[in-house]
């Protein structure tokens, strides 16, 4: 299923990742892509602080990964930001396909990977529009119908 919604500021991209989170599981892959300050750390917050974090999150562009788990939210979730890898194979190192068992995972910059890392991921794009607002899409595989736009 594809879709698209508007959203006009940054407490509007919050609060699209807050709606997520009432849906994802562990082994959910969540990807955000789209241009440097689109908006892919504040949706990735949102779904954060609806899972429970009281701080801010940080943005994982430094430490790639960044996790996250109870009590301090809800379920295991790793927020990755794949930015600085040079390489698709670096993504191997990670362990993200071992940890999926446990975890959700939020990954920004998913391109990194190579195309099609993870074919049954929501994938979800951010665009920025003329007017400032952005423009979510996403493409949903089945596991997520029903859980996706909620």
């Amino acid at each position: 299923m594809r879709g698209e919604r508007r959203l006009v500021d940054a407490a509007a991209t919050e609060a699209a990742g807050a709606q997520l989170a009432a849906s994802l599981r562990a082994g959910d892959v969540v990807t955000l892509s789209g241009d440097l300050g689109a908006g892919k750390t504040s949706f990735a917050r949102g779904v954060l602080a609806a899972l429970g974090l009281a701080e801010e999150a940080p943005s994982p562009t430094f430490a790639i990964v960044q996790p996250y788990e109870p009590p301090e939210v809800r379920l295991d979730v790793l927020h990755i930001d794949l930015y600085r890898l040079d390489d698709p194979a670096e993504v191997e190192e990670l362990g993200l396909d071992e940890a999926r068992h446990d975890a959700a995972l939020l990954v920004e910059w998913p391109e990194r990977a190579g195309p099609g890392y993870w074919p049954d991921a929501l994938a979800l794009h951010i665009a920025i529009e003329q007017d400032g607002a952005r423009r979510l899409t996403w493409a949903a595989p089945d596991a997520w119908d029903g859980r996706w736009p909620r």
